[in-house]
């Protein structure tokens, strides 16, 4: 298919175009397979170029020959278009439908991206799996690299390398596979150094209601206790729902044959629920006729900060059972590719000090949702305007970062990266010119050679004037475990996602920096006092021994 048979006008003079902390501007609409581009010849005005694939709805209005096209963006921004012409305009919202709506994934804008800058690294093989059995491989010898899932025969959505107990061989592996959802037999997600505790994840097991067990499973799993020690399953479903699956050939553990593990059940939303919330969320956000009480009341509603605490507070209880009761745990819910690496991931980053910082937390963005087999195409394909029904759409990501903001926010100087970080890996989710985001496991991005014929998010990010962007000027290396508060005074709404198309967002962010300037010129300040001191002593101490006998 040529995108020229999908662009019915590719260009119109004298469109005028209205955005976010912009004055209206006029100029040259442009539509290209990939990008709909709005230039002007006036000085001093910034070009528009946005991505087909970052528009999640349209609408259309017209007044008399003038047509207006409204364009609701997937990261939440709205752009006006009016546009001279009923004609010109119709085509041209029926043009932006097509691209931005493309059934191929290889006709999307990563395939056709060639870099403007130098590549110099390669962020496909920047975090590959044998380089972070490395890091804790030289603490412990009880875990190995399993080559079973190679040909993605085994389990679709995993990566072709797991680390699994050593004492487990592939055959049992096999079989394993067969009594979990998906094929999604437990893996190690991370190995705590300071008492060798593990977090491991999988999807359900099938018991079905006959209560069918798999002994290698149950071997498998005990393989990870020390003598002695029990474990936890925290299982994110409530039990109702965990009883219900049974029904349906899935399930829980049997304590009669799982003695040595303890089952928790924290009960996560998922799917529809979720997007649901987040649509609810940025209708508020956009509202802006109402009072602040009717505002508060819509964002509540929305259940988006309750979703926040109950994500937090699931990880915060995985924290505590492997630094502060000493316990291995495995988690999981359904499918074990959602609320599960949630968790998983939140949990790292309260242990583990090098998730906090940039290369570690993109280290923890690869390994625990990219290679664990999140399903990015499907749960990133529409936001919160698109008007058509959700299928398996979920802003799961998104409450995984806003979460992570949570945590920044209350330890702003134990993160390596800032605010404007966590912002990028959104969008970048949703649009991109690059292909890390693509396909909904490593099975797909193989059969697409994503490898071979785009370009690595991370290659872009890790260049030295880049990541000067996305590094916290407040850093300072915390080796320590963080333990975020989970009351709801704790958990305001993400500014900087969700309000920061409107105009108070804009003095948020000066008055932020306004914040940064005054914090760094406070460690200069008595940087200067701490000299002075130690200046004053050693003048005290001269003294003292001049005057003595």
């Amino acid at each position: 298919m040529e995108f020229a048979e999908l662009i019915k006008t590719p260009r119109v003079d004298n469109v005028v175009l209205h955005r976010p902390f912009y004055p209206a501007v006029e100029g040259t609409l442009c539509l290209t397979g990939h990008h709909l581009i709005l230039s002007s010849r006036q000085d001093n005005t910034e070009e528009l170029w946005l991505l087909h694939s970052n528009i999640d709805a349209i609408d259309k209005r017209f007044v008399g020959s003038l047509g207006t096209i409204i364009i609701k963006c997937k990261d939440f921004r709205i752009i006006q278009l009016d546009i001279p012409g009923m004609e010109e305009c119709l085509n041209i919202a029926s043009s932006i439908e097509a691209l931005s709506t493309l059934d191929s994934i290889t006709l999307m804008y990563p395939f056709f991206y060639r870099p403007m800058f130098e590549v110099i690294e390669d962020g496909w093989h920047s975090f590959l799996p044998e380089q972070e059995f490395e890091l804790y491989s030289s603490a412990t010898s009880e875990w190995r690299l399993s080559y079973v899932n190679k040909e993605f025969a085994v389990c679709p959505s995993y990566p072709p390398i797991v680390t699994v107990p050593r004492s487990i061989d592939d055959e049992a592996l096999r079989k394993v596979a067969t009594f979990r959802h998906g094929g999604r037999f437990p893996v190690l997600s991370y190995y705590h150094k300071k008492n060798g505790m593990v977090i491991m994840r999988s999807g359900q097991p099938l018991t079905g209601t006959n209560g069918r067990r798999c002994k290698e499973d149950e071997k498998l799993i005990n393989a990870t206790l020390r003598a002695g020690k029990r474990g936890y399953i925290i299982d994110t479903r409530s039990l109702n729902v965990a009883q219900q699956a049974r029904a349906k050939g899935g399930g829980f553990e049997q304590e009669a044959h799982y003695p040595q593990w303890r089952r928790i059940h924290k009960s996560i939303e998922r799917y529809h629920i979720l997007q649901e919330s987040l649509i609810k969320l940025v209708e508020a956000c956009n509202d802006q006729t109402h009072n602040m009480d009717r505002w508060l009341s819509k964002l509540e509603a929305s259940n988006w900060l309750t979703h926040i605490k109950e994500i937090l507070t699931a990880a915060c209880l995985a924290a505590q059972c492997i630094d502060r009761e000493g316990a291995s745990i495995l988690i999981h819910g359904t499918e074990g590719t959602d609320s599960t690496l949630q968790v998983t991931s939140l949990a790292q980053i309260i242990l583990e000090p090098r998730s906090r910082t940039i290369r570690g937390f993109e280290a923890l963005i690869e390994r625990e949702w990219l290679q664990a087999g999140h399903p990015f195409q499907q749960r990133c394909a529409q936001s919160a305007y698109c008007n058509t029904k959700q299928k398996w759409e979920a802003p799961v990501f998104l409450l995984f970062l806003d979460c992570v903001w949570q945590i920044l926010r209350q330890f702003p100087c134990s993160f390596e990266f800032n605010e404007n970080f966590l912002i990028m890996l959104f969008e970048h989710a949703y649009a991109s010119q690059f292909g890390t985001f693509l396909g909904n496991n490593e099975s797909e991005r193989c059969k697409l050679k994503l490898q071979q014929k785009t370009m690595s998010l991370w290659s872009w990010v890790n260049q030295p004037g880049e990541l000067s962007k996305f590094t916290n000027p407040l850093f300072e290396a915390n080796n320590l475990v963080i333990w975020p508060s989970v009351a709801p005074q704790s958990l305001p709404l993400w500014e900087g996602i969700f309000l920061r198309w409107n105009r108070s967002s804009k003095y948020l962010d000066e008055a932020y920096e306004e914040m940064v300037n005054i914090i760094e010129y406070n460690k200069e300040l008595q940087a200067k006092v701490n000299i002075l001191r130690r200046q004053l002593a050693e003048l005290e101490t001269e003294n003292g021994m001049q005057e003595s006998p």
